[in-house]
């Protein structure tokens, strides 16, 4: 076996374990709280449902793990998946590594959108308006930093970071005098902010795991171009690669993906950041493979971080406080191994 398919193999591997280390992690996570449940009992209810066997879960436990907590546990999923996955195309296509959903300032605008919506009880189309709203705020905010930063092809990183920090900057304002405006609602705006998976519903998880699938599919497809436009826009057109009509699509679609994200669960910064640095390592940068490697580590990723706040900690903490929490001093460690690196 030459080099090129023993390397498909191990990442290949690599990914199945990941899913596999999700999976069980996902049982063990939904038995653990105010009352345990043991990971075989769950296991053989997941079975007996499964086969159509008779209903063997007692009424309390059953509502307790298939109302309460596996509705949560799978949205944290879903939206640790989709955010790594936006953090990959964003650093892709922007050729910088500090890019992410939350550096670039489009969780911001999402959530700008999604908390004037709430501060004004927008219902026009229902409860989708929240996160129509979120996404228009997410889109807005990332042609604005692209405007700021300069041209299609001519995106230079340092601009992009900078018009990010401003944009973010103006958001943030806007976000504090929301908050001052929201009077008796402000509690609800601010714990928002931070992110939170309480009282998540079967709704919430059709919602993004249906979103990140869909925009992953969208990213995978498109893996090899972005592979290609790693080495720039004039080489990436050069070798048939139409990059104004991929990039558009990609951010369009990461965008989709974080604006439902951040409209669901609030601002989680750093899993978009740190997850494709750390599946880097280990995958490569092939975006075939990072793309699905990244998608699992941010599942992975925000279902510990939840349920270390849901079931371990003495008291909820905000799952963004946690994150940045967690992800500061990983984030601080890669930057001093690339600095490292870097020097030889």
């Amino acid at each position: 076996m030459n080099a090129v398919p023993r390397q498909a193999t191990r990442k290949g591997l690599i990914l199945l374990l990941l899913a596999a280390i999700a999976a069980g992690l996902t049982i063990i996570a939904c038995g653990m709280g105010f009352i345990a449940v043991s990971p075989a009992e769950i296991l053989t209810w997941l079975l007996d449902g499964l086969r159509g066997a008779a209903d063997t879960m007692p009424t309390l436990k059953s509502s307790v793990i298939f109302e309460v907590r596996l509705p949560r546990i799978l949205t944290s999923l879903s939206v640790g998946f989709g955010l790594a996955v936006a953090g990959v195309v964003f650093q892709g296509l922007l050729l910088n590594p500090l890019a992410d959903p939350f550096t670039l300032g489009v969780s911001s605008g999402a959530a700008f959108g999604a908390a004037l919506t709430l501060l004004l009880g927008l219902t026009v189309f229902g409860p989708a308006t929240l996160f129509l709203m979120a996404f228009l705020g997410a889109a807005a905010t990332l042609f604005a930093v692209m405007a700021m930063a300069g041209r299609d092809g001519e995106l230079a990183p340092a601009n992009l970071i900078l018009a990010g920090v401003i944009v973010s900057a103006i958001l943030s304002a806007g976000l504090s005098f929301i908050k001052y405006l929201a009077d008796e609602r402000v509690s609800v705006i601010v714990f928002w902010l931070m992110g939170s998976f309480v009282s998540r519903t079967w709704t919430d998880v059709a919602l993004t795991g249906t979103v990140a699938l869909l925009g992953f599919t969208v990213c995978l497809f498109f893996g090899r171009d972005l592979n290609i436009m790693s080495l720039g826009a004039r080489p990436a057109r050069s070798l048939g690669v139409d990059t104004a009509r991929v990039r558009l699509l990609l951010l369009i679609t990461a965008s989709l993906i974080s604006a439902v994200c951040v409209a669901v669960s609030g601002i989680i910064g750093f899993v978009g950041l740190i997850v494709p640095h750390l599946m880097r390592m280990i995958v490569g940068p092939d975006n075939r493979w990072l793309l699905p490697a990244s998608g699992l580590g941010g599942a992975l990723l925000l279902l510990i971080a939840d349920t270390l706040t849901r079931a371990v900690l003495p008291h909820e903490v905000p799952i963004g406080v946690l994150t940045a929490l967690i992800g500061g001093p990983i984030f601080c460690w890669i930057f001093s191994r690339s600095r490292r690196l870097y020097r030889g």
